[in-house]
């Protein structure tokens, strides 16, 4: 992916888990993950996918979600609707759920949130209707697509979030941080996804700091 971004947009910069920033003053910046997921890679779950997110100014534009097994791919345009592509066709779009005590939950890991995340999930959790573990960035992919109402996640890195954000806002959802605000690259690396706003201060009240 280095080598055909490097070849086709030669200004523009580089960012990837495994080999650094290339063109740091580029206000054009690809962010790379070639495989998200890695413990569902290496034990064989087809739930982890490459990840291609684009930047202008900080701001991500442009994500795409590749899974290469089951032959889904997510694409994420900012101002325009996500489209998806998968083998038995289909659509992206958020489901209608204004209500938190309806809303199916996802998270990849308890053991990512740390201890005072984890008891904020917990709360969280005890008002939605169900607990889903496990996914990385195909929940995200579901989530555009109706079958997950909301996600929450500590400690990523901009390469875990910056091609979600375009499919998650064009499919009609709504991704921040924890206290709402927008994700940013030196953020706390807090990440909450709802696929309908009215969710959205439902689940930021919920995840507020635990008693």
């Amino acid at each position: 992916m280095r080598n055909l971004i490097a070849a086709r947009e030669p200004t523009h910069g580089i960012l990837g888990e495994e080999f650094g920033l290339e063109n740091p003053s580029s206000p054009t910046r690809w962010v790379l993950d070639p495989i998200d997921g890695t413990r569902a890679f290496i034990t064989g779950r087809p739930i982890f996918g490459t990840l291609i997110g684009l930047l202008q100014d900080g701001i991500p534009i442009l994500g795409i979600i590749d899974q290469p097994v089951t032959g889904e791919r997510w694409l994420g345009v900012a101002g325009e609707p996500t489209r998806f592509r998968g083998p038995f066709g289909g659509s992206a779009g958020t489901r209608p759920c204004p209500r938190l005590a309806d809303a199916e939950l996802s998270a990849t890991s308890p053991e990512l949130l740390g201890d005072d995340g984890l008891k904020r999930f917990h709360q969280l959790a005890a008002a939605a209707r169900r607990v889903t573990w496990g996914g990385d960035c195909y929940a995200y992919g579901l989530l555009a697509l109706g079958h997950i109402d909301v996600i929450a996640e500590r400690g990523l890195k901009i390469w875990d979030w910056a091609a979600l954000f375009p499919i998650v806002e064009g499919a009609g959802g709504r991704m921040t941080d924890w206290q709402g605000q927008p994700l940013r690259e030196d953020g706390p690396g807090d990440a909450l996804a709802v696929g309908d706003l009215a969710l959205l201060p439902q689940a930021l009240a919920r995840l507020a700091h635990a008693a």
